[in-house]
């Protein structure tokens, strides 16, 4: 029985086309924290992973179990104190939600109570309120004089980004989710696929043998079997 740890940490990559005077406030916008990871869990065995998060941030996980006899997982989330958040046992799916402290939050995937079959688990991170919005929105306001010419004003940009942004980024959540959905239910027809046709085989083979020993009772049964005098 072993287990393995992780530690995730996030890269920050923002790219805005805006004039330079523009780009000194790009720190302005939320940014977009999620991530999502596929991997094997071997029969017998746990997994847990690292994620530091800030004070009064959001903390989403998402997981699914996506192939493996029963398609269920022990689920453990506990805080950086130690303290157990959420633990569920035998689940295929689940969707937890947190506002988090200062530390390091623990979540772990069981397999020790499966002796023979790994398991394929997909899971996805999203994080809120990572940085402090509120003091970098105050920073863009020194930019804003001397704007009044322009037909829309660095908030608006601002908002207007800030939107497309929030709804690429859900767009990309719903594709990752439709892409785990699909997986799980692939590996689950071709599960299907190979028991109806090892099954079959099975019932072929009885078959042919059941056949055959109808015919050999029947020549049996009219076989003469007196022996002829000499």
């Amino acid at each position: 029985m072993g287990e393995m740890v992780s530690r995730f940490s996030f890269p920050v990559l923002l790219l805005v086309a805006l004039p330079p005077v523009l780009l000194l406030g790009a720190d302005g916008f939320t940014p977009s924290l999620d991530s999502d990871f596929t991997f094997t869990l071997p029969a017998g065995q746990k997994e847990c992973f690292y994620q530091p998060m800030p004070l009064k941030a959001s903390l989403e996980i998402e997981y699914q179990v996506l192939d493996g006899a029963g398609l269920d997982i022990d689920f453990h989330l506990a805080s950086p104190e130690g303290r157990t958040l959420v633990y569920e046992q035998r689940k295929s799916d689940g969707v937890h939600t947190i506002e988090t402290e200062v530390g390091d939050y623990m979540f772990c995937f069981d397999n020790t109570f499966s002796t023979i079959s790994e398991k394929v688990i997909f899971f996805e991170l999203i994080l809120d309120n990572m940085g402090e919005q509120g003091q970098d929105q105050e920073d863009w306001k020194k930019y804003i004089t001397g704007t009044d010419m322009l037909e829309m004003k660095l908030e608006d940009i601002l908002d207007s980004i800030s939107s497309i942004k929030s709804r690429l980024s859900k767009s990309g959540h719903i594709q990752t989710l439709l892409r785990a959905f699909e997986a799980r239910d692939r590996n689950i027809q071709e599960s299907n696929y190979d028991r109806v046709n090892f099954w079959s085989m099975v019932n072929l083979v009885v078959m042919v043998l059941v056949s055959a020993i109808q015919v050999y009772m029947l020549k049996s049964l009219f076989e003469d079997k007196r022996k002829s005098r000499t």
